[in-house]
């Protein structure tokens, strides 16, 4: 069993990763999706690599997965999700740090993660057309 943390620049693509590493990467989601402070993701991410960011994140969002991490980061590899995506084994020390956030985290609310259109444009031509 592995951690999924994913980061990104706004609630949609945060969404759309999720929905990547369901469908596409065929891993199994086996708990809600919980919010994070992006701040604190970019940390973790950070320890993780061992290495300073190349940019921060708005949105940031870790879930668990069934699969063993190797065999999700295989599955990541070939996919390409809109938000980075890490997985987080129990090897790293930040994993206890990180499941210990997401018990006090809110669930991931993507009710506003899609824009949608409230009207319609007429298109349709209205005057002849003189030739």
């Amino acid at each position: 069993m592995a951690l999924i943390l994913i980061r990104g620049d706004n609630k949609t693509k945060i969404f759309n990763a999720i929905e990547d590493v369901e469908k596409h990467a065929c891993l199994k989601i086996i708990s809600t999706p919980k919010s994070l402070d992006s701040s604190v993701a970019d940390k973790i991410v950070s320890k993780i690599l061992n290495a300073d960011l190349k940019s921060v994140s708005k949105v940031a969002v870790a879930f668990r997965i069934e699969e063993h991490p190797t065999v999700a980061i295989s599955k990541i590899r070939s996919i390409h999700p809109p938000a980075h995506i890490t997985v987080v084994s129990d090897e790293y020390e930040v994993y206890n740090e990180l499941l210990d956030i997401l018990e006090n985290s809110t669930n991931f609310n993507n009710s506003n993660s899609k824009i949608t259109n409230t009207h319609t444009i007429d298109y349709k031509q209205t005057k002849p057309i003189d030739y």
